[in-house]
Order: C-alpha cells, then sequence, then structure tokens
C-alpha cells in the first residue's frame, strides 16, 4: 500500500448471486486489478465490500465491472455514468478472433465496441487468406486433372483456363460469404457497436480512434491479426511487388511469377498459380522448403512440385531488386557466395512470412509486453502484463490459425468478465498445408519429442503400401506417427498425402484423449480407404506389414 493515502470504500448490494462460489467468481474480476486494495464479496448478505484508492479505478468502474454480465447486478438500478464512449469491452480488430469475442460477449450481455482498420470485418481468413486461396487451390487442381492421369488409358484432353472469370467466381464467394458467416451474424445484436477507424491506446482504458474520437473501457481485446512481413531489400518497395492481399485479386493472369518464400504461403501459391498455367520460380534464403518441418517432409514435397514443372532455388538471397524495360531484375547471393542475376517478367510476390500488427497501437506507451519477433505475450489464459487487457489470434504468440484464433476470442471473454481462468491447450492441435500432396500434422514431431526429452518411437509407412493409395495410383507421400515408448500412447503425427488433411483429425482426436498406438492399430477401418494406412503405420511398430494379407493385422 502506499503511505499516507487515504482509500475510498463502496458497499453495494450485489442481485444474482445462488451460492457461495457466485460470490468468488465476483472477487476473481478483480484480482490483481489496480486501484483495488481490498474486496470481500458475501453471497449471504448478497453484499459486496471494496476498498479501492480513486486515482486508479472509480466508483463507476467497479459497478460496471460487477455488471458486466446478465448474471449479476448492483441493486439499486446505477447504471453506466461514463457516457455515450464508455463500453464493459472494447475489442480491436474486426477478424475471426473478434468476432467469436463479440459473440460470446452478447451471450454474456456485455457492451461491446469493435474497431477495425485495415482488411475489411472477417479480417484475414475470408477476404485474403484461407477462403480465396483454398478456391484457387481446388480451382487449380480441377485444370490439373483435366490434362494429367494416373492411368496409363486414360488420356485427359487438356482445358480451357478462363483465369479471370476464376478471380471473379473467388470475388464473388469471399464478398458472399464475408456478409453470411460475418456481418449476418452480429446484425441483430443489442449489445455490439461496430466502427471503422485506426486505433491507439492513450492509456490502458483509454483508446483514441482516428486520432480524434475517445472511447473508454473495463477491458480491452487485442486481435489486429498479421499481415506480410515484407523484407528490407534494396529496390523492392519500387518494383511493385505483390502479396497475397493483391495477388488473388489480381484478374489478368501473369506469364509467371518469383515468389519470395518457401513457407506454406508461398507453396500453396506457387502450387496453385501454376497449375492455373503461370510459370512459378521460388527463391528460398533457408536449405529447403516448409522449413518448420522436419527434412523428410521437406525432400517430400519439393520432389512433387519440381516434377509438375515449379523451379526452386534453396540457400538463395535476394539482395536487390530493379526495373528494366518491362523486366523485374533480382540481384541473388548463390549458395556458394557468389553472386547471379535472375529475370522475372511476370510479377514479384512476397511470401516470406508475417509480422504482428501491433506497430500503430501506442503499446509501448501503456507498457504492454511485446516478444522479440512484435507480438503480444499472452499466457495460456490470453492475458497479457495489464491485468484488464487481453489480446487473441495472430496478433499474439500463440499458433497462428483461423479456429485457433477463434477458440482464443471466446477464452478471453469469458476469463474477462466471468472469472472461468480458462486456458488454451494445443497439445494436439491439427493443421495442414493445402499443397499437393497436402501436409497435415497434429502433435509433436520427432526433433520437438527429442527436445522434451520424451522416450520416442517412429513408424513411417509408405503410400506405396497402403491399397487405396495403390488403387488410386497415387502413392506419394507417406503416414508417420510418434509414440511415447514407455507408454505407446501417441505424441504425434505427420501425413504427406494427396488428402492428408482429412486424415489428421482421428489423430488428433488420439494424442488429446490418450489412445495407444496398439488401440489404433485394433481399431475397424474400411478398406481401400486412406484411413486404413494409419492401422498400418500403427501395426508397423511391431510387425512387418509386407507379410500381412489385405486386413490382416
Amino acid at each position: 500500500m502506499k503511505e499516507n493515502t487515504e482509500y475510498n470504500t463502496l458497499s453495494v448490494d450485489i442481485t444474482g448471486m445462488t451460492c457461495d462460489h457466485c460470490a468468488v467468481s465476483i472477487e476473481k474480476r478483480f484480482e490483481g486489478m489496480q486501484g483495488i486494495v481490498n474486496k470481500k464479496v458475501t453471497y449471504g448478505k448478497n453484499k459486496g465490500e471494496f476498498t479501492y484508492d480513486s486515482s486508479n479505478i472509480t466508483k463507476q468502474e467497479i459497478i460496471d465491472i460487477i455488471n458486466a454480465t446478465k448474471k449479476y447486478r448492483v441493486a439499486g438500478g446505477m447504471a453506466n455514468e461514463s457516457g455515450k464512449n464508455h463500453f464493459d469491452l472494447i475489442i480491436i480488430g474486426g477478424g475471426s478472433a473478434a468476432f467469436s469475442a463479440a459473440i460470446k460477449a452478447e451471450e454474456l450481455g456485455i457492451s461491446t465496441l469493435m474497431v477495425n482498420a485495415g482488411l475489411p470485418f472477417g479480417g484475414t481468413c475470408v477476404n485474403v487468406g484461407c477462403v480465396p486461396s483454398k478456391t484457387l487451390i481446388r480451382a487449380a487442381e480441377a485444370a490439373y486433372h483435366a490434362s494429367h492421369s494416373n492411368f496409363a488409358g486414360i488420356k485427359p484432353k487438356g482445358t480451357d483456363i478462363d483465369f479471370a472469370r476464376v478471380i471473379k467466381d473467388k470475388k464473388q464467394l469471399v464478398a458472399a460469404l464475408q456478409q453470411k458467416k460475418y456481418i449476418d451474424v452480429v446484425e441483430d445484436f443489442e449489445n455490439l457497436n461496430m466502427i471503422e477507424g485506426w486505433a491507439e491506446f492513450v492509456d490502458h482504458k483509454t483508446l483514441l480512434v482516428n486520432g480524434k474520437d475517445t472511447y473508454t473501457t473495463l477491458k480491452f481485446i487485442i486481435a489486429t491479426g498479421a499481415t506480410t512481413n515484407v523484407p528490407e531489400i534494396e529496390g523492392l518497395k519500387e518494383i511493385g511487388y505483390l502479396t497475397n492481399e493483391s495477388l488473388f485479386d489480381l484478374e489478368e493472369k501473369p506469364e509467371s511469377i518469383t515468389i519470395m518464400g518457401a513457407g506454406y504461403i508461398g507453396l500453396e501459391i506457387a502450387m496453385a498459380y501454376n497449375r492455373l498455367g503461370v510459370k512459378v520460380r521460388i527463391i528460398e534464403f533457408t536449405d529447403r522448403v516448409l522449413r518448420t518441418q522436419t527434412p523428410d517432409i521437406s525432400e517430400e514435397l519439393e520432389t512433387h512440385m519440381k516434377n509438375e514443372g515449379i523451379e526452386i532455388l534453396p540457400n538463395f538471397r535476394a539482395v536487390k531488386f530493379e526495373r528494366k524495360d518491362n523486366d523485374t531484375i533480382i540481384h541473388c547471393q548463390c549458395p556458394d557466395g557468389s553472386t547471379t542475376q535472375l529475370i522475372e517478367r511476370g510479377k514479384i510476390v512476397v511470401a516470406s512470412g508475417t509480422k504482428p500488427n501491433t506497430q500503430k497501437l501506442g503499446l509501448h506507451s501503456i507498457g504492454l509486453q511485446l516478444t522479440k519477433s512484435g507480438h503480444v505475450l499472452v499466457n495460456e489464459k490470453m492475458e497479457t502484463n495489464l491485468s484488464n487487457i487481453y489480446a487473441v489470434g495472430d496478433v499474439t504468440n500463440t499458433p497462428a490459425f483461423v479456429y485457433t484464433a477463434a477458440y482464443e476470442g471466446k477464452i478471453a471473454v469469458e476469463n474477462a468478465f466471468t472469472g472461468a481462468e480458462k486456458k488454451t491447450d494445443y497439445t494436439s492441435l491439427p493443421w495442414v498445408v493445402f499443397t499437393d500432396p497436402q501436409v497435415a500434422g497434429a502433435g509433436l514431431d520427432e526433433a520437438q519429442a527429442k527436445a522434451q526429452n520424451i522416450p520416442f518411437e517412429i513408424s513411417k509407412l509408405s503410400l506405396s503400401d497402403v491399397p487405396r493409395a495403390l488403387a488410386a495410383n497415387d502413392t506419394r507421400g507417406f503416414i508417420k506417427l510418434i509414440r511415447n515408448a514407455e507408454s505407446d500412447k501417441l505424441v504425434g503425427a505427420r501425413i504427406v498425402a494427396s488428402e492428408g488433411g482429412e486424415l489428421i483429425q482421428q489423430l488428433s482426436m488420439a494424442i488429446k484423449y490418450g489412445i495407444t498406438v496398439k488401440e489404433l492399430a485394433g481399431n475397424f477401418y474400411p478398406y481401400l480407404t486412406l484411413s486404413e494406412g494409419i492401422k498400418l503405420a500403427a501395426i508397423t511398430f511391431g510387425k512387418d506389414i509386407s507379410k500381412l494379407s489385405c486386413c490382416a493385422s
């Protein structure tokens, strides 16, 4: 406590409590809150008594915290006196994490303001990420299979690609889903206000929007997402590069593209546009594609991409860009240290990772802690180092997927306003890279298991040992299982297969619920499905499947 400080006291009647746990839940809302010196909520008396420092928190703010959900209310009709620009919750951002938070806030009766800038409401996924990219990937698959066959007796005659129509149809789908799955969902919300504008913190309770309007709140949720990390390379900004935000709207098909980066975004773009008739080159400054995965996955994927005519240049580092007539000259350092010049007659696409949208929020002025990469540092409860500020989605140091962002948005609201103290758990998180073959995973790979000192064993099954793959004449890829050698429980899985994303969910569930490899091997799997490969990979831990008949175990 401060010396020689006089504290104020507040005694209120609280309605809606039904047990001692309710009283505890109300008290938890004030834990660690600046200005709260002491708190005591009693169920039997329906009373709340608070000692507080009025220089840090006001009487009205204490009342607003209690009134923030429908369940508990301060008796006597004491309303919010802070004016029309005060809300229980302000969400900064307008993507899936923000909308998930807004939906939960509406369920709890919390007055909410959503402030969005940059991309339209709906954020990255629906506007420039998942929806447009997967639509183009599927369109490209249709074009590819119209001119390629796995069977000698089937001779495709090719296809006529109307590239502009493909892009226009994509735009229509994006607009429809943006309206249907985002705007329409919240249209009838009674407690939600939505505005467009750039937000900046004035202090830990006040937000300035577009440099003129201020808003105050009890709690903040930062959900501003991430954007392409454009490297500082001489001449790059002057040559008119594209990112996924601008590439997916380009209705005139480029003759060729050079993609900077071989992460999942760059690889998905490369495969889709190559199959749509664009000549594709990838420049990657590390030694292989999909560097976050183990080398066997990189090698498998790189082989198939090269077989389709995609040029991949690992260990190449672009150091300068310049325009010459209609061409772009890319000056590169080669793997041996020498330099070379690459000519790109089409477009340069930057896909060199992402960076969190934290630069313009004024976070340093309020002392919000960031990671070295600029992400907002949060714990498993989505809490920051400031008690009334939470952060969710791609702006944080958590897995960057649309479904994890939505999961975090919901948890943040519950923890902020109900004292739920829920924690995120990503030990069995499934994910997919939508190349062809797809790459999918859940849990740990062998490098991660080793780093965590887990005694592990690996089973790796080629798809050439899976009857379904043989029947489809498509044996690209493998199924890899990682088990705890002592408990036999599955701790991780990696799949490279044409529809690997459709297989990974059952392995994620096996990890989540502690299923053993023996149980996986003993389960029933329909014959001539790819899922049977999971059974065979599990059996491979103890048997040579080449010595088993079909369906045997």
